[in-house]
């Protein structure tokens, strides 16, 4: 079964990007996400509970992240929501991951400009095609 969730939260800690020994891109940060609530005494909105989540972006959406978000800014998260207990002998918990398939600005509190990036996939037959054309041409 696989439980898909959208949140809107801060990014709370600068994003960490690593590269995997077999290659394999991953972007992880912690998403604070506040409920907010309309106080009926004075009638101004409040924050209430904070909501911890761990984010994780594989691939091609992990760089975009990393060039693209950081600490402190306001994002908008979807993705697959992992739920774990965890002990380590003295202590145990609970972790809520979110293994991300889009994550975006929250222009709700600000603007952003999109620059498209291409996908690099190598064809080994065009490599090849375009060093010999590369060797032919004269010095």
């Amino acid at each position: 079964m696989s439980d898909n969730i959208t949140l809107r939260g801060l990014v709370a800690t600068t994003p960490r990007h690593i590269t995997t020994e077999a290659g394999l891109e991953v972007t992880s940060f912690r998403l604070a996400s506040t409920t907010r609530k309309l106080d009926s005494e004075t009638g101004v909105w409040v924050d209430s509970d904070v909501n911890w989540f761990t984010v994780s972006a594989f691939r091609q959406l992990a760089g975009n992240v990393a060039q693209s978000i950081s600490k402190g800014e306001r994002v908008v998260v979807s993705g697959r929501l992992k739920v774990r207990d965890w002990d380590n002998g003295e202590r145990s918990g609970t972790s809520v991951e979110v293994e991300a398939s889009a994550i975006g600005h929250d222009l709700t509190f600000g603007t952003a400009s999109f620059e498209r990036r291409s996908l690099v996939v190598s064809d080994p037959e065009e490599d090849e095609e375009a060093e010999v054309e590369e060797n032919l041409q004269p010095a």
